[in-house]
């Protein structure tokens, strides 16, 4: 697993070994990021179900200026740190290793507010999904502007709107889908 571009382009990243990580693959997030473009540079970026950090690694790469990674599955966090660090990153992100919902309460209650969210909780927790949504459409962490972003498998359905979320995109690669959304 590589980054693809930006300040650390084509440097490694470490993955967990087994089962329980799903990292997002080089070529989808090559794609998010591809139609994400030039507003990533000096965004505030959010990764949630954040697995090795990729992502949100990723938006660090290309210029975002603040990123939140949040896992809670303590080698899943621990692994963030070592990418962190491998790559000599010491600033300009904050990793939070409590449940995603509880997070996005927490984010909120601080006044905290996003340009990007990308959430990718294991595809066998749908439930993960439709609960992380709604929570977001609920939540004060968006602006306007905010796009969210969904991976999720071909085999899971989203819905359209998740309260004022609409999805306006979606992207298959192979079996995994990205689904954009932004407040109607």
């Amino acid at each position: 697993m590589r980054i693809i571009a930006g300040t650390y382009g084509g440097r490694y990243l470490k993955s967990l070994k087994g089962g329980k990580l799903r990292p997002t693959s080089d070529h989808l997030r090559e794609t998010l990021f591809d139609v994400l473009g030039p507003l990533v540079e000096g965004s505030a970026f959010l990764d949630a179900y954040a697995g090795s950090g990729a992502v949100g690694i990723e938006a660090i790469s290309r210029g975002a200026r603040e990123v939140v990674f949040i896992e809670h599955h303590r080698p899943a966090a621990q692994l963030i740190k070592e990418n962190l660090a491998a790559l000599g990153i010491e600033g300009g992100y904050w990793l939070i290793k409590t449940p995603v919902i509880s997070s996005l309460e927490k984010l909120a209650d601080e006044g905290s507010r996003f340009d990007f969210v990308f959430l990718d909780p294991p595809y066998d927790e749908i439930r993960e999904y439709h609960h992380s949504l709604r929570e977001l459409a609920r939540s004060s962490l968006l602006a306007p502007s905010s796009i969210v972003i969904a991976e999720h498998s071909r085999h899971c359905l989203l819905e359209e709107n998740y309260g004022k979320l609409r999805q306006t995109r979606l992207l298959r690669r192979g079996d995994s889908q990205l689904a954009f959304y932004r407040l109607s």
